[in-house]
């Protein structure tokens, strides 16, 4: 077995040889750098509530988020931000205990959204079928967001739900055949920590038509039960941005902002494996990215917006 050090050369290479030595920076919309917000913010739609209870998140995340959990409220929230000159949003929200979001009762606000404003919109799906995919697509849905579980042992063991992997398989055949964009998110460390179950996830994500893929790490969100695990190391998460890269060579990798703050050796890591992006870079990824010679660039969106708007000149010192 080939040594990481050799590994996330291998994927650097392969970086470098298909995109060019280059590397953006996202500042998404919840978060500030040097007195610069995001302009990207998020929104949940089911407010601060997620009947599903995941045992790394238990709905916390929801409560950083913009609540608007009426279609008038989501329109409301969204013509706010447009004159407030955001480029977008990413609308999330809470699943009920099947893994859905209720996008039916959104459906006529999102269309309302898009013929109202020049917002770009971006959902956080949960699972969906064929019909709701469609009505996403026709509602102007630019993008979908997808966490990938690898296996359903730990589909139960986190989330609850049975036959994870299904139905996760089936959503994205829905999204494919609605010809939605899809950005699938991959939790390294999901399971308590341990790196269990993500080289299958990547398998999966191998197999479809993606052109970027996010890849974070477990949080040790105060209130769930995984407060105090260990999360995976910084090499453990880089080998796998590494493998993936190797897996998927056409495919844009990123390194997203849900992972553990102020851990900068998985910042310089991931630039060592090759990442073509990163959220909320730290002065020592941008050092290390300078060290490499790599053409940087700056946008103020989430770092799934597969095209380049909200370019500025925002940085860390």
């Amino acid at each position: 077995m080939k040594h990481t050090n050799q590994i996330m050369e291998q994927a650097r290479e392969t970086t470098w040889n298909r995109f060019g030595r280059r590397i953006t920076f996202y500042l998404p919309g919840m978060f500030s750098c040097n007195g610069t917000s995001g302009k990207y913010p998020a929104i949940s739609i089911t407010g601060p509530e997620c009947r599903l209870q995941c045992e790394h998140c238990r709905g916390k995340i929801l409560s950083t988020m913009i609540h608007a959990p009426e279609p008038d409220l989501l329109v409301e929230h969204c013509l706010r931000l447009d004159r407030r000159g955001n480029f977008g949003v990413l609308i999330s929200g809470g699943c009920d205990e099947e893994g859905c979001l209720p996008w039916g009762k959104f459906i006529q606000a999102i269309r309302e959204v898009k013929a109202q404003t020049g917002l770009r919109v971006s959902i956080h799906s949960g699972f969906v079928d064929h019909t709701t995919a469609l009505r996403l697509k026709n509602a102007g849905v630019d993008q979908v967001l997808i966490d990938v579980i690898g296996d359903d042992e730990t589909y139960w063991k986190i989330c609850r739900l049975e036959s994870g992997v299904a139905r996760l398989l089936a959503s994205l055949d829905a999204l494919e055949k609605a010809r939605l964009p899809v950005v699938p998110h991959l939790v390294c460390g999901i399971d308590h920590g341990k790196i269990r179950a993500e080289s299958k996830a990547i398998e999966i994500v191998s197999k479809i038509n993606v052109g970027l893929l996010v890849i974070i790490s477990l949080m040790r969100i105060p209130g769930t039960p995984m407060r105090d695990v260990t999360p995976p190391t910084a090499r453990a998460v880089a080998r796998l941005l590494a493998k993936a890269r190797l897996k998927m060579p056409e495919t844009e990798i990123s390194l997203g902002c849900a992972r553990q703050r102020g851990n900068t050796s998985l910042e310089t890591l991931a630039i060592d494996a090759g990442v073509n992006r990163m959220a909320l870079p730290s002065e020592a990824a941008l050092n290390r990215a300078k060290y490499y010679g790599l053409e940087m660039k700056y946008l103020k969106t989430c770092c799934s917006v597969t095209v380049g708007i909200g370019e500025s000149e925002w940085a860390v010192p």
